[in-house]
């Protein structure tokens, strides 16, 4: 142990109280910095994984037609804007639908980010029960390629009907659990579907719920076949769902399929940009809330720094006239702040960690843009390097001024009773 050190902590030992309450201050900040962190990322995590597994990373849609405002606007410059982008986009022509969805499928499956396809033709219909009806939307799709680009499989609930049955049963039909319960619907019963003048009767095959009120209220899966003749949409298709393997690659890759395939191209980050803007805010705001705990200890830590340079300055005049140099003296009192910081630091880890632990165990009912029955949790190292990076700038800026301060002072001045 250097020198300098074990001054250090004699000197820390000099003022206990206003040390442990600036060291308390540290540990509950880098802590609740962790814990607030984890939950804002965690529930975003949620939201992303919810919103892939319903919706998919990628959708392509409506074929468009460059207008000449579109093209006047895309040669305005080799290296365009976003906002020009979007301008772009929006001088486009676009015609509904998907005309050739298998050339399109044939061409997505030769992207080598794509792990899955899926074909879907979209309607409205009555809901008919034998108890009351309700508007729906019917999603036509065939089961092994949406299994591929969703998370269906583990979204149908147990103990109400299968995959299997819906696979293995022509007429049956997936639905939400929040519609079947306003039609008073269980699997094995029968239901009307209505899109215009044609009606036919289905058979309930099983119940699911994505987690996502808006889709359970709504959605209907039919068998392709079945929803184009329901639909009457003998050809088409109104999008294809497209799974990735690296699902932060969805903008680059959506970009490039547009410029290949010719039909508008939306990736999730774009879908649900709104939603994914509102978890970053509330990510700062939490961050800044917290930081204010870190912020209120270095000063505490700083008023205690001062006051041991005030009381020790005898100590600093023996030390300077045995040989100490200033930088010496500087050095005692950036180790006062750096033993507060580890100790604070290491605390507040473990703080961190044991609450996120235990909120996460915490049950909660949450039935909103997604379903949770517990607190959700991200485990991740940036979330305490981050704590760590906020408390070191905090404590060891509490930490320079008197350690600037003590470095000043002479032993002559000191006997004088003249130090500053």
């Amino acid at each position: 142990m250097s020198t300098n050190l074990r001054i250090a902590l004699r000197f820390l030992t000099a003022r206990k109280r206003s040390m442990l309450m600036s060291l308390a201050g540290i540990v509950f900040g880098v802590g609740f910095f962790i814990v607030t962190q984890a939950q804002t990322s965690g529930f975003e995590q949620f939201f992303i994984r919810t919103i892939l597994g319903t919706n998919g990373a990628i959708r392509i849609e409506d074929k468009f037609q460059d207008t000449i405002f579109s093209m006047v606007a895309a040669g305005h410059s080799a290296g365009a804007s976003k906002f020009e982008a979007a301008a772009d986009r929006s001088g486009r022509k676009y015609i509904e639908g998907v005309e050739d969805p298998a050339l399109i499928t044939e061409a997505l499956r030769k992207f080598r980010n794509v792990s899955g396809v899926s074909t879907v033709v979209q309607g409205s219909v009555i809901a008919d029960s034998s108890f009351k009806n309700d508007s729906a939307k019917v999603y036509g799709i065939k089961l092994e390629d949406h299994l591929a680009v969703s998370d269906l499989a583990a979204q149908v609930l147990r103990g109400s009907g299968s995959l299997e049955d819906f696979r293995n049963t022509p007429q049956g039909v997936l639905m939400g659990k929040v519609l079947a319960d306003r039609l008073q619907l269980k699997p094995g019963d029968s239901l009307i579907l209505q899109a215009g003048t044609e009606q036919r009767r289905y058979r309930v095959s099983a119940l699911y719920a994505t987690g996502v009120s808006d889709i359970d209220r709504v959605r209907i899966y039919l068998h392709l076949g079945e929803a184009r003749s329901l639909l009457k949409r003998t050809a088409g298709a109104s999008f294809i769902q497209v799974a990735l393997f690296d699902r932060d690659r969805a903008p680059q890759d959506a970009s490039q399929m547009e410029q290949v395939l010719r039909h508008s191209a939306k990736s999730w980050q774009e879908r649900e940009e709104s939603w994914l803007q509102a978890f970053k805010a509330l990510q700062i705001s939490a961050a800044l809330t917290v930081s204010t705990i870190i912020l209120i200890s270095g000063l505490g830590m700083f008023n205690t720094l001062a006051m041991i340079v005030i009381e020790k300055t005898k100590e600093i005049a023996i030390l300077r006239s045995m040989g100490y140099m200033r930088r010496d003296i500087s050095r005692i009192f950036l180790w006062l702040g750096a033993i507060v910081l580890v100790i604070g630091t290491i605390g507040g880890w473990g703080l961190g960690a044991g609450v996120t632990y235990g909120v996460s165990k915490m049950p909660i009912r949450i039935r909103g843009i997604f379903s949770a029955d517990s607190f959700q949790v991200s485990w991740n190292i940036w979330h305490y390097v981050v704590a760590t990076i906020t408390a070191t700038v905090v404590v060891m800026t509490a930490a320079v001024i008197p350690a600037r301060r003590a470095a000043r002072l002479e032993p002559g001045d000191i006997i004088r009773g003249t130090s500053q």
